[in-house]
């Protein structure tokens, strides 16, 4: 006799044991409260060669004689036939009736069905497996014949199941055979079963089906749908150009939010890039605006103009006859005091006078970080004008707005809901932080499952229905899949074929003689980069000293901040960001160990100037961080307090000076072999210079010549200009750059006359000669001719902008967060584009690059995360591992 526990968890699950046991010409006996047409087809090949089975219901189900409890317990049990909660994906599948038909026929042949005829709360649940050449099985506990009850869904059951082999189970099996033979206690309900699983295949007409199930999901909401219950009598916004501007979709979706924000007090607009969110919230602001409301945009600085040009009169103001009227602040301005914003002076604002406030890219309010010293924009926006002064409205657009964690829409939603948890109980949303924690939690196993077991099904899987809830009733999120499939493309016009990415592996130098990735790295751990890290070498007597100054205790109970930590994670993540820069081009890469030196340097002088009692200052600071592009939930740890400043005299300067000179020595050895790799050698530029000549000379739409190149990082863009720009002036095409410094270069000639009217210091000047249809340039620029082919940039311009004459768009790194590679593609793949097809091409880190900086695997899970959580947009980004091993497979063999 062996006997064990099933939790159907750690320690065992049922359907294993069944797999194990069941032979042929076994025979089963079940008693359990549910049996679910999932449940057989999960163990349909075992179960096709029983002899026979006997089922008992523990309750009274599809019993004739019933009294009002037995009822109840009929048509809650009847339904469990066809799939419980835990068995929606698997209904989902659409394989329902087939199973249904299968199942049934095997029941007609092997399987008797009984039920009690009256309630049994101490009846305990049991399955028995009786075999001839083996020993019987039997398992008895919380045990039900469904799919989350044999353990092979995942579910949140907490079962407890003993089970036993061999002689010991007769005696469970005699007393089932009592209860199956009292004719006064138990009811043949085979008959029964299999009429209400013939409902399940049988055939019905196509239009029945569909009116059913649009009435079963909407018959609570019909009343609710008519325009005519969402808009404020008296309001005629209909009659504006904006609204008659808009597609159907458009029009679909302003109903939705302004039904929203009537409801719950605000709505997040997340769909996908390229759908026109700007129009759809201009048609709502025009509405509110008709009822009189006081309404306030926020926005990146750099998409200001884009806002600001609907409330002026200029001729670039497609709905100047609809005069509108908001005020436009740039994100930033939040954290100032005073000063102009446009013609608002922030001294004197009355933030809380505000009826509707709407937020462009409000994912960059995802996060919010306790900060030492001052109140932070998120704080401001909450307490200044969301809380305070008249009640408040709140419109988000985003077509991303989860990046890297489910909190961050939490922490927009409590635009919304105030901060209040509880805001939504009427829309049966209990506690909106457990519903996130709960998702987080998810997601989190998710992301440590296996590679093979990490897919989107998985994740619906395993996530709660209340955050898919949540976001059902807060957001509104369309892709170009759902409006290909329910919209009128005649009307609208097709969204260019987005053909196959390209993915290219580049090496390093094109002789070979570059350092191993494997020794770069070694290197780069050898380092201790003190130089980020002063806190480190505080004499033990002052460290408390200065934990009490910079160290942060949070008011919702987190765990303390501690600067300290910041300081480890800092150095952590920078010796990962140097081989990001890497990545993007051995150029940025000197660039950064260049610029690491010198803050060595500037340190080292500071400290012979404190030794030699030269030097009047003694205060040191942390070193500045350039460009710390780690788009990850781990630089919150970073961005936290006031800026560290020490003093010389507490800290261990013999120690610290060691270490900095340490540093000093190896980096100028990793630099040395850096700085060999010249513009000749290098293997990537030279692929980017072969991809983008390969485009010029086979056209993929026409003689469209147009490439735009996007890099993370403002000194690759700039070597790229610098080395590419001169060598395609000679084919005869225009070149400029675009880093959001206000610093833009262009080789285009402008004439004289015209370079008062036309500078290339703008950026609108500049992306219009680039996008001269999207941007109307006929209408801006009638007097010149000239136009750019191509631009070298960063993410200064990944979001708010139309550059749809584009058709082909190169990605010569990949950011941390897919969501800015999505941004990018976005800004040619739009409505309204006059390509047939566009190009994304991007340029992955090689395979030996990748296995210390994880860029795949970050970009896997951030792409799942994104599908589930905003439109459901298919992944445009991430190769699939077969394509990036034969990839590598093939440099190898080049070698």
């Amino acid at each position: 006799m062996i006997s064990k526990i099933l939790d159907n968890k750690l320690q065992g699950k049922v359907f294993e044991e069944l797999q194990s046991h069941i032979e042929s010409g076994s025979k089963i006996s079940v008693v359990s409260g549910y049996f679910t047409i999932y449940a057989y087809a999960s163990l349909r090949k075992e179960l096709g060669k029983i002899d026979s089975m006997r089922f008992l219901f523990t309750e009274p189900t599809f019993v004739s004689e019933q009294t009002e409890v037995s009822r109840e317990f009929q048509i809650n049990h009847e339904k469990i036939i066809s799939g419980n909660e835990y068995e929606i994906k698997l209904r989902n599948e659409m394989k329902q009736s087939a199973i249904a038909k299968e199942c049934a026929e095997w029941i007609r042949k092997k399987v008797d069905i009984r039920s009690l005829r009256t309630p049994n709360a101490a009846q305990p649940r049991l399955i028995h497996v009786s075999n001839k050449n083996s020993e019987d099985l039997s398992i008895n506990g919380t045990v039900d014949f469904t799919t989350d009850g044999l353990g092979i869904t995942p579910s949140d059951r907490i079962d407890s199941n003993f089970c036993l082999t061999g002689e010991a189970t007769k005696g469970l099996l005699n007393l089932f055979d009592n209860i199956w033979n009292d004719s006064s206690a138990v009811a043949d309900v085979k008959n029964y079963v299999l009429e209400h699983m013939e409902t399940l295949y049988k055939e019905n007409s196509p239009e029945f089906l569909y009116y059913v199930t649009l009435f079963n999901i909407f018959h609570d909401y019909l009343d609710e749908l008519t325009e005519d219950n969402i808009i404020r009598s008296g309001i005629n916004f209909k009659s504006s150009v904006v609204w008659n501007k808009q597609y159907k979709f458009q029009k679909d979706g302003v109903m939705g939010i302004i039904d929203k924000i009537e409801k719950y007090n605000g709505c997040i607009l997340a769909d996908s890039v390229g759908l026109g969110k700007t129009f759809t919230a201009l048609a709502v602001i025009k509405y509110y605006q008709s009822r009189n409301d006081r309404i306030l945009v926020m926005c990146p600085k750099k998409l200001r103009d884009n806002w600001i040009v609907y409330t002026q009169n200029d001729r670039r103001n497609l709905f100047a006859d609809d005069r509108f009227s908001y005020d436009v602040i740039n994100h930033s301005d939040l954290s100032r005091e005073s000063g102009k914003s446009g013609d608002i002076d922030l001294a004197t604002i009355n933030w809380g006078n505000y009826d509707l406030v709407v937020i462009d890219e409000s994912h960059n309010f995802r996060n919010n970080p306790p900060f030492k010293g001052h109140i932070t924009r998120y704080q401001r926006l909450m307490q200044e004008i969301i809380r305070k002064g008249v009640k408040t409205k709140v419109l988000m657009l985003s077509a991303t707005p989860v990046n890297n964690r489910l909190s961050d829409i939490r922490n927009q939603i409590e635009f919304i809901t105030e901060g209040n948890p509880h805001a939504l109980q009427s829309a049966g949303i209990l506690d909106i932080d457990g519903t996130i924690s709960s998702a987080q939690r998810s997601y989190t196993m998710w992301s440590n499952l296996p590679d093979e077991e990490r897919s989107t099904e998985r994740f619906v899987e395993m996530m709660s229905m209340d955050y898919f809830k949540l976001l059902d009733t807060l957001t509104i999120a369309r892709s170009r899949k759902h409006i290909e499939k329910y919209y009128n493309l005649d009307e609208i016009g097709k969204f260019p074929t987005r053909l196959p990415p390209i993915n290219v592996y580049s090496e390093i130098d094109t002789l070979g003689q570059f350092p191993s990735i494997s020794d770069v790295n070694k290197q780069l751990g050898r380092l201790n980069l003190g130089v980020y890290c002063p806190m480190f070498y505080l004499f033990p007597d002052k460290v408390e000293e200065y934990e009490e100054r910079y160290d942060i205790h949070p008011e919702n109970g987190r765990n303390v901040l501690k600067q300290s930590k910041r300081e480890e994670n800092l150095v952590r993540l920078m010796r990962v960001n140097i081989l990001k820069r890497l990545e993007s081009s051995v150029h940025s890469y000197a660039m950064t160990l260049d610029k690491i030196l010198y803050k060595i340097k500037k340190t080292l002088e500071k400290i012979d100037k404190f030794e030699s009692k030269t030097g009047a200052d003694t205060k040191v600071s942390e070193s500045d961080i350039d460009d710390l592009d780690f788009d990850d939930p781990e630089m919150e740890t970073l961005s936290f307090g006031s800026r560290v400043k020490i003093d010389l005299r507490d800290i261990d300067c013999k120690k610290w000076r060691q270490d900095l000179e340490l540093d000093q020595e190896k980096l100028k050895y990793i630099l040395d072999e850096a700085k060999k790799i010249t513009p000749d050698r290098d293997a990537k530029l030279s692929d980017l210079r072969k991809k983008m000549v390969g485009k010029i000379e086979s056209p993929i739409n026409g003689n469209n010549r147009k490439i735009i190149v996007f890099t993370a990082f403002a000194d690759t863009a700039e070597y790229l200009y610098n080395n590419l720009s001169s060598f395609f002036k000679k084919m005869g095409l225009d070149s400029a750059i675009v880093t959001g410094s206000g610093d833009n270069k262009s080789t285009v000639d402008i004439p004289s006359r015209l370079r008062g009217l036309i500078r290339i210091s703008d950026l609108n000047t500049v992306l219009t000669l680039f996008s001269p249809i999207s941007k109307e340039k006929r209408t801006v620029f009638p007097e010149f001719d000239g136009s750019i082919d191509i631009i070298f940039c960063t993410d200064c311009i990944s979001e708010g902008q139309n550059l749809q004459d584009c058709d082909y768009l190169i990605n010569y790194d990949i950011h941390w967060n897919p969501v800015r590679i999505i941004q990018r593609f976005g800004r040619i793949d739009r409505i309204g584009s006059k390509n047939e097809s566009v190009q994304l091409v991007n340029f992955w880190p090689m395979k030996d690059l990748d296995e210390y900086i994880d860029l795949q695997q970050r970009v896997r899970g951030k792409m799942v995360l994104l599908d589930v959580s905003a439109t459901g947009e298919e992944n445009i980004i991430e190769p699939s591992k077969e394509m990036r091993d034969l990839e590598y497979r093939k440099k190898q063999l080049q070698k």
